[in-house]
């Protein structure tokens, strides 16, 4: 009676080592194809937010934000615009 129980427990004993790193690794892996789903969701999002910003018109928006501008044309700087917004939002009905 006691042989048998024997080999059971040396039994369980051999094979908990690589089932507790089945399970582990399992986890690991269902993890880690959360974050690669996630990852191809970013990838995605910037590839369409490079070709918008790489788009002639991107470029141009840009350009004037930081001053630029075409051959000919006049730069005028309006100071005083948010000031100006504020005082009218408060007085209008």
């Amino acid at each position: 009676m006691l042989i048998p129980l024997g080999i059971l427990i040396v039994m369980a004993f051999l094979y908990y080592r690589p089932i507790a790193s089945y399970l582990e690794t399992r986890s690991e892996r269902e993890t880690r194809m959360s974050q690669v789903v996630a990852l191809r969701a970013e990838k995605q999002r910037l590839e369409r937010r490079l070709v918008r910003t790489t788009s002639d018109a991107a470029l141009a928006r840009d350009a004037r934000r930081i001053g630029f501008v075409r051959p000919g044309e006049r730069l005028f700087i309006v100071k005083g615009i948010s000031a100006w917004q504020r005082q009218h939002r408060t007085t209008a009905p």
